[in-house]
């Protein structure tokens, strides 16, 4: 498996993971695909308090070698409710040490320098090994990264794929020169990529076949394929685990390169917002309320008259 370095750490990382939001209802699947996903080399796995699928996980990995990430949700920003929720997150995980804590959406409620007090203070204490943030804007990440004493943010994990391309404007460009990994989210925009009544399936499944590939492993290889960058698509059965395993085993050229991102152009200069509330007419309505809890966190509190 290809790998990445995480941030400055020089911690190789594999380029392609495991994500595990909505993983699916079968427990049982869902273990054996994971264990099947690390096996194959994908032993980057990304899960969250706010996922419900932590124990999933932590059943999964055991016994396993893992780079193993996980996130701390916005309404636990405050110093005692970080050190808490970690705790409790070690615990559903089985594990002693979590490799890379997250905070998983800006709460400007809560003053940043309160909570990566909490964090520093975890990593001192061996609980964690790196911290990441998750949906952070670049104003976000330097506010953040101003209250570390002795750390610093090594990732950043952002909805990215074909479809969804906001950070390519500054976000991506400012964290590959501050030495930020980018982890992205929803490679596969959540299916909307392989839905046939978009025509995108034309265009993937074509260039797929110029490399025996699928138009599902196409799409994620120009994800997985981007300098700095980390892809962590879900597979809750194993056909698509294995099929994931082999996505970086071919290359891209240049001309599909342009003709995909030329077909996707339309998408380039919708936000985030936009684009989610798209999917949220789908199967993903617990996106419009991630949406609107991020908008109405990122209001400052307003002041007493």
């Amino acid at each position: 498996m290809e790998e990445r370095e995480l941030g400055r750490t020089g911690e190789r990382v594999p380029a392609l993971g495991i994500g595990t939001w909505q993983l699916g209802s079968d427990h049982a699947a869902a273990v054996e695909s994971l264990k099947e996903g690390m096996h194959l080399g994908m032993r980057f796995i990304d899960t969250a308090e706010m996922y419900h699928t932590e124990g999933i996980v932590g059943e999964a990995i055991k016994g396993e070698e893992v780079f193993l990430a996980t996130k701390v949700s916005p309404e636990h920003f405050r110093y005692a409710d970080v050190k808490k929720a970690c705790n409790e997150s070690l615990k559903r995980l089985g594990v002693k040490q979590i490799d890379l804590y997250q905070l998983h959406w800006p709460n400007r409620r809560v003053p940043i320098s309160e909570t990566m007090k909490a964090m520093e203070e975890l990593v001192k204490e061996g609980k964690i090994r790196y911290i990441g943030v998750s949906n952070f804007s670049i104003e976000d990440i330097n506010e953040a990264n101003a209250c570390l004493k002795n750390n610093e943010i090594v990732s950043n994990q952002v909805q990215y794929s074909l479809a969804a391309r906001e950070i390519e404007r500054e976000l991506a460009k400012f964290c590959n020169k501050e030495g930020i990994t980018i982890i992205a989210y929803s490679p596969l925009a959540r299916g909307s990529l392989l839905a046939k009544s978009h025509g995108n399936m034309d265009l993937l499944r074509v260039i797929g076949e110029r490399h025996g590939k699928s138009a599902a492993q196409v799409a994620l290889n120009w994800v997985a394929s981007k300098d700095n960058t980390i892809a962590i698509p879900k597979a809750g059965r194993l056909e698509h685990m294995r099929e994931n395993a082999k996505v970086l085993d071919f290359k891209l050229e240049k001309k599909e390169i342009e003709e995909l991102e030329n077909f996707f152009r339309d998408y380039v200069n919708r936000g985030f917002v936009e684009f989610g509330k798209e999917l949220a007419k789908g199967n993903s309505a617990i996106l419009g309320k991630l949406v609107s809890f991020r908008e109405r966190m990122r209001q400052k509190p307003k002041k007493a008259a």
